[in-house]
């Protein structure tokens, strides 16, 4: 019998209805439940064959165990060797590397030194930084925000160079990063599950979270669809993550990804709504499935995205993103945002929440 866990902490509505989902599909020799850890021995055969992870990025204990489990055969989704590296600056450099437009930001480093570091530690910063050749690349107003954050904790919307260095000073020792403010017509935030399931919803981030998904706008064209959910499968090729969400702010009718590191995305029913959150459900445990059937323990089962491919096969990243970019493939016709890319659903099973 092969076993799918759920590793999560505060979030109830989605793990059980997962759970659920996966055991009522009824695949023979797969079953699902909660993660269960009473202890943890280097090197030691896994219990799991699947495990999808939804709180290790806070629990420090968590992520070694993933580890641990992904080295003797656990597929992990997310892998935890790449989610631990990654961060939302280098999402933006490796997006403009491979054709997908993002907001113009730089990288700024923290207020204060970091524990046991002095100004003596910092022979190669060159001070002060040429604060005006930054603040003319991103312009003004702009939003500042932690490098690797999320959630959005300690982000700042800035007017000017003032409002600049009087936030800047309250950032401590947060390594930020400065980052044009995109004025926008639309916006949209997509699940993307195995890399393949897409999930294109109408999103308003400016509105309270309970009511930032939008059920009643106005119908995108297939065209803006075609290139949301191109470039949704485009990122995650790249940064090799199996569940995610891509956010994008739609600015003269170019869709500028603005977050794509969310490797743990909100799949509340209370928050997404009910007919998003019946396809989240739908579609992880039937990925879940999916890996389960491929995973073989003793051998990686984690999924390695093309910057990882592309720098261990000595292939330039560019050359190989204009390649993937080239290959003709099947147009497929875009569909509504309430129906893009999702499998066929079963109806929700009641959850408590």
């Amino acid at each position: 019998m092969k076993k799918i866990g759920i590793l999560f902490g505060q979030e109830r509505s989605f793990p059980q209805a997962f759970v659920d989902r996966v055991n009522q599909k009824g695949e023979k020799g797969i079953t699902a439940e909660f993660v269960k850890i009473g202890k943890v021995f280097q090197a030691e055969e896994p219990e799991y064959a699947v495990i999808i992870d939804r709180i290790s990025q806070d629990v420090p204990f968590y992520r070694a165990y993933l580890k641990n489990a992904a080295m003797g055969g656990t597929a992990v989704i997310n892998n935890p060797f790449w989610w631990s590296a990654d961060e939302k600056f280098f999402n933006n450099a490796l997006a403009e590397n491979i054709g997908v437009p993002v907001p113009k930001t730089a990288l700024i480093p923290s207020r204060e030194h970091p524990d046991d570091t002095t100004e003596k530690s910092f022979e190669n910063l060159t001070m002060p930084m040429d604060w005006d050749a930054i603040f003319e690349y991103t312009g003004f107003p702009a939003y500042m925000k932690p490098f690797d954050g999320g959630g959005w904790k300690e982000v700042y919307k800035l007017h000017d160079k003032e409002d600049f260095f009087d936030k800047h000073s309250q950032t401590k020792q947060t390594v930020m990063m400065l980052q044009e403010e995109i004025m926008f017509e639309e916006y949209y935030r997509c699940y993307c599950i195995g890399g393949k399931y897409v999930r294109i919803m109408q999103y308003e981030p400016r509105n309270p979270h309970h009511l930032r998904y939008v059920i009643d706008g106005p119908k995108p064209s297939a065209k803006l669809l075609k290139t949301i959910e191109d470039y949704t499968l485009k990122l995650n090729k790249y940064l090799g993550y199996d569940f995610n969400t891509v956010e994008f702010a739609v600015r003269d009718g170019i869709p500028i990804a603005i977050d794509f590191c969310n490797p743990a995305p909100d799949a509340g029913v209370e928050s997404v709504g009910a007919e998003n959150f019946e396809w989240v459900v739908e579609t992880a445990a039937t990925y879940a499935i999916e890996k389960a059937k491929a995973q073989k323990f003793g051998q990686d089962n984690l999924t390695w995205g093309e910057y990882v491919k592309t720098s261990a096969a000595g292939v330039p990243l560019i050359g190989k993103a204009k390649a993937v970019a080239a290959k003709p493939k099947a147009a497929a016709k875009p569909k509504a945002p309430a129906k893009t890319a999702a499998p066929k659903a079963k109806k929700a099973p009641a959850t408590k929440k």
